[in-house]
């Protein structure tokens, strides 16, 4: 969260994050597994306990996090209106998640938009090979991508993350 600071609260976002089980997520090193059932748990106690609209559900995430919040956006597609990617490197396929909203979801044909941003200098995940490629390859795919690219290196800038809040704010 510290990357966000206040603004989604500015932005009136509710966010639910949690960390991963090891020094990243499941996915990125070995496959799904502990990670996806830890968001699973902590999305249904979240479901049960607060009004959360299930067609305005988003998913994030900042470098490892990002790629993370793309795979799994992709791939339960039922249950993410939008995806947001800051400075992602990669896409990994699996990890099917199993909430309740997405076990009752009866629309097999939605598709989440994408918001990804990049920095045009990151020395650790480059722009052309992570960022660029990866926005461009998902709207060859018939996604809806917003792709902003900023002035700067591996980081989420206030201003980047601000345009991130509003974007899940326009998810319907």
């Amino acid at each position: 969260m510290r990357y966000l600071g206040s603004i989604p609260e500015a932005a009136g976002v509710a966010v639910l994050a949690p960390n991963s089980r090891g020094i990243t997520w499941d996915g990125i090193r070995d496959g799904f597994g502990p990670d996806v059932e830890l968001l699973n748990r902590a999305l249904e106690k979240t479901f049960k306990t607060a009004a959360i609209d299930p067609a305005r559900v988003s998913i994030g995430g900042f470098s490892d996090g990002a790629s993370y919040a793309l795979s799994l956006g992709l791939i339960n597609a039922n249950l993410f209106g939008s995806v947001l990617a800051f400075s992602p490197g990669f896409i990994v396929s699996g990890g099917r998640m199993t909430t309740p909203q997405s076990k009752n979801s009866n629309d097999a044909t939605r598709k989440p938009r994408f918001f990804i941003s990049h920095g045009t200098h990151d020395h650790i995940l480059p722009i052309e090979k992570c960022g660029r490629r990866i926005a461009a390859d998902l709207k060859s795919r018939g996604y809806d991508v917003t792709f902003h690219e900023f002035d700067g290196d591996h980081e989420l800038p206030g201003d980047i993350a601000r345009e991130g809040m509003k974007f899940v704010i326009a998810t319907k």
